[in-house]
């Protein structure tokens, strides 16, 4: 896609993510990198589909962040992009650049997720503006997205500064039809040799902090006059200051109220704020999350009436709004969620039965295969963050003699953040078994590349890594490169290393069904053979169902791998014939 020559006003009907995309296009970024984390992962993939303009996934979010850093400092637009706690990864760099300041525009948007649709914790990203000292936007549809990304870009070259862009799930997913605007010509700078700004050594950060200091209060006087943050006066017996999708939860519940939209909630418009309380006999503050918007209206003496500790949790909803306002506590959600599977044919589900099998504690990682975690399967027992598994089990192997530990991650996370924890396992002398659960793809975000596919975004081909060379040069003992299908060489492999004092890695080795989209025939069950033992059953495999103490195989669900076969011990499931 091309926007270069394209300066005309075009109808669209996109998604929050392919709207930030389109704003970063249309503002003349030239470099965008990110690591897919859901609900952010769109963005890349869009940006990945305009000419003119280098958009690369990364092996992490830091990385991510640094690299689109420096092509900032070489005079280019740039973008970073990721979930909010892909943003821890990459908080290192970002508080100390709002100390350098950028060269051409930089802009970090962050999806967060409210209700843990696909993360393991509701963090609010707002919350990293007053602390790292950096403009906040955050808008309210797929068409605010559009619009205030390009509003991004200008704020941070005019205040020199990286901003945040914040979105949650229901901004990123929901989809708008809106009209966009006319692309931006950007005169591209110079490759910028500050060492005094861009060198962060104490003599040169001190001055820079100062600066920084200096930087926010000409912000604050900017975020009091933006039209980005919207009053609209209607009935002044009630008024509501909000920001994000709950500014539309707002409208729809309570139409005819005043409002105070926040688009740039950070710095605090108290000035606006305090003219809004002024015209309203009521004020209430409603926000997902965290008190944020909250606790800087009461700072400032503005009496509001918040949200009770109750609504801290999860996502808001026009009727939670009437709630608020009620003074209400949230009850207990009814919403009913479809227990989540791995797929049929995964190739996580052999080894993680054999894991089971084997009686060990599992170390578990960001993937796919945390689904081994549930019944019947319950074959993994931690999991925190993306990297955590071989640390994770090296402080049990060390002090746990007594039960073997093994650690198992995906190759994307691997990548990420798992080599430094091998390299510190086998620098520490760490015994036990590591198991690289190597699907060959990014496969929990919708199957996008990394360096262990040689493919990037674009679909070129590049370098591929070597997931063997690495782990031998990491310092493992052993590598094992195992197809998990095969599943009594995968059991005999595992049991030998356990059994050695060594370090040793396991490369569970087979292509996820998003890559390897071929069927074999359907297997059935021959209910003469049948003992009902019911072992099938623990593979929790969607196509293995049981109605009426009946064991019987879904052949349309059924992609024909075979585990079940060579699991049943009485020869009672085969493939269809044709």
């Amino acid at each position: 896609m091309d926007l270069s020559n394209n300066n005309n006003k075009k109808k669209v009907f996109l998604s929050g993510n392919e709207a930030v995309a389109w704003g970063a296009a249309a503002s003349g970024v030239c470099f965008a990198s990110a690591y897919p984390g859901t609900p952010s992962t769109e963005i890349l993939e869009t940006l990945g589909t305009f000419k003119g303009l280098e958009a690369q996934w990364a092996v992490n979010e830091k990385v991510a962040y640094e690299a689109a850093f420096g092509a900032s400092l070489a005079g280019k637009r740039a973008l970073t992009a990721c979930k909010h706690v892909g943003l821890n990864v990459a908080m290192d760099p970002l508080m100390t650049t709002v100390y350098s300041g950028v060269n051409a525009g930089f802009v970090a948007v962050v999806a967060d997720d409210p209700g843990m649709h696909s993360s393991q914790n509701e963090q609010d990203t707002r919350r990293v503006a007053p602390y790292a000292k950096m403009p906040l936007l955050e808008p309210s549809s797929p068409s605010q997205a559009y619009h205030f990304v390009k509003e991004a870009f200008e704020i941070s070259e005019r205040f020199d500064i990286p901003v945040l862009l914040r979105l949650t799930m229901r901004v990123s997913h929901t989809k708008e039809s809106f009209e966009t605007g006319q692309v931006r010509s950007f005169d591209r700078k110079a490759l910028d040799k500050n060492p005094k700004k861009y060198v962060m050594i104490p003599g040169h950060a001190r001055f820079r902090h100062l600066d920084l200091e200096q930087r926010m209060l000409k912000l604050r006087d900017f975020s009091e006059k933006t039209a980005l943050n919207v009053a609209q006066i209607k009935d002044r017996k009630i008024g509501f200051i909000t920001s994000g999708v709950s500014a539309l939860y707002v409208k729809e519940a309570y139409p005819e109220a005043s409002t105070l939209v926040l688009g740039m909630p950070y710095p605090f418009p108290s000035d606006k704020v305090r003219d809004f309380a002024r015209n309203v006999e009521k004020l209430y503050v409603v926000e997902e999350l965290e008190p944020f918007l909250e606790e800087m209206i009461k700072m400032d003496g503005i009496a509001v009436t918040g949200k009770k500790p109750s609504w801290l949790c999860g996502e808001l909803e026009p009727q939670a709004v009437k709630c608020i306002v009620k003074g209400e506590e949230r009850g207990l959600s009814s919403r009913k969620a479809r227990r989540p599977l791995l797929c049929p044919g995964c190739p996580h589900r052999p080894a993680f039965y054999a894991l089971k099998k084997a009686g060990v504690y599992v170390a578990g990682d960001i993937g796919c295969y945390t689904l081994g975690a549930l019944e019947p399967l319950a074959a993994l027992h931690t999991q925190t963050c993306m990297g955590s598994s071989i640390p994770f089990f090296e402080g049990i192997s060390k002090m746990q003699k007594d039960h073997k530990a093994v650690a198992v991650i995906g190759d994307s996370t691997f990548i990420h953040t798992g080599i430094n924890g091998l390299i510190s396992a086998a620098y520490n002398a760490t015994k036990g078994v590591v198991i690289i659960m190597d699907n060959s793809i990014t496969a929990m975000t919708g199957g996008q590349q990394n360096p262990a596919t040689g493919v990037t975004l674009q679909g070129a081909v590049t370098k591929k890594l070597s997931l063997e060379k690495i782990c031998l040069a990491a310092g493992a003992d052993n590598v094992d490169v195992v197809d998990p299908y095969d599943i009594e060489k995968f059991r005999k492999t595992l049991d030998k290393r356990l059994e050695e004092d060594k370090l040793s890695v396991i490369i569970a080795r087979y292509p996820c069904k998003m890559i390897d989209r071929s069927r074999a025939p359907a297997m059935k069950i021959d209910n003469d053979k049948c003992k009902k033992c019911r072992q099938c059953l623990l593979l929790d495999c969607p196509a293995i169902v049981e109605e009426d103490g009946a064991v019987s195989i879904n052949g349309s669900l059924c992609v024909g791998c075979g585990l079940c076969s060579n699991i049943c011990k009485f020869g009672a499931i085969s493939p269809v014939k044709k």
